[in-house]
């Protein structure tokens, strides 16, 4: 087991190492960024695409799932925490069987369980469950887990989450160097992380390879745009996660000459990514449906890819 482990570690560290390096500490956002940018050279092939596992239709097992996701398109799954090793077991199977890979694990206590709360009790709730992440990841040959680092809340400022979350995951990360596993911070609706410079510098205070960034392309349009986070956060960028772009998403198309837009330039965005050099995984975290809606859902990412509008 030993000689297993540091072998796939190696492969892992040296993976991870040749994507991103490791980060400066102390040097600006800024500067930082821009010294990572690099003229668009890559294809839309260099981008994988995924889904959560809630995409797709919950009445299916588990090996129906991969397999649909596979005659969808769909390169790779990203499943939540999974709690005993028969759900372990069955992922790998229908993993195997599918030819679907499985990319990355999202946790799946941090919101139940934030890793920032006041009780010390919580807290260990939710490092049990990374770490129970961090060795689902491992034992299928996933290379991140999804983490929302803490929640600012009325009784837990701002600056506890920030210093909180930092100190409880770098206890962290030695389970992650050894399972060559990449914790990847999540900008999400918990009031924390607030613009593009902020998460960047975030990433940077660890100075490892082991935490990195997991964009979500939708989930700050009402505070910023996507492709400047994504030119920001240049090579911290690790996996990225896209939604209002699906059937029926209730947004309005961008359009650069109205100020109050919160539409989405998936063009820019796309143009962004290739900049930074990502050539990683773009996983879809949108509601499930019918065939039909999931059939177009694959092609609408297939359009983003090629720099096209989705709808």
């Amino acid at each position: 087991m030993t000689t297993e482990l540091n072998r796939r570690r190696f492969l892992k560290q040296s993976s991870i190492v040749a994507l991103g390096g490791v980060f400066p500490g102390t040097g600006s956002a800024i500067s930082g960024a821009s010294s990572l940018m690099v003229s668009e050279t890559a294809s839309a092939s260099t981008l994988k695409k995924g889904a959560c596992i809630g995409v797709l239709p919950p009445e299916l097992s588990v090996l129906e799932r991969f397999k649909l996701a596979k005659e969808l398109g769909f390169e790779g799954i990203e499943p939540n925490t999974l709690e005993t090793p028969a759900e372990v077991e069955e992922y790998r199977r229908a993993s195997e069987e599918s030819g679907v890979k499985i990319h990355s694990i999202m946790n799946s206590g941090h919101w139940k369980y934030p890793l920032t709360d006041d009780d010390q009790a919580v807290v260990e709730e939710c490092i049990k469950g990374i770490k129970t992440s961090i060795r689902n990841a491992y034992d299928l040959g996933a290379d991140a887990v999804l983490l929302v680092p803490g929640i600012v809340t009325s009784s837990v400022r701002y600056v506890d989450v920030y210093q909180r979350s930092q100190k409880e995951i770098r206890k962290l990360l030695p389970l992650a160097e050894e399972c060559g596993v990449v914790i990847a911070v999540e900008n999400v609706g918990n009031r924390f992380l607030l613009s593009p410079l902020e998460f960047a510098r975030y990433v940077d205070d660890f100075e490892s390879p082991y935490v990195r960034a997991y964009f979500d392309v939708g989930n700050f349009t009402s505070i910023g745009f996507p492709p400047d986070w994504i030119r920001t956060l240049g090579k911290r960028l690790f996996k990225v996660h896209i939604k209002k772009f699906e059937p029926g998403a209730n947004v309005r198309a961008f359009d650069p000459a109205d100020r109050r837009t919160q539409g989405i330039d998936w063009s820019d965005v796309r143009k962004a990514l290739f900049e930074v050099g990502f050539s990683g995984w773009v996983t879809a975290e949108v509601r499930s449906g019918d065939m039909e809606y999931l059939k177009e859902l694959s092609v609408r990412i297939d359009r983003i890819f090629a720099g096209q509008n989705p709808s």
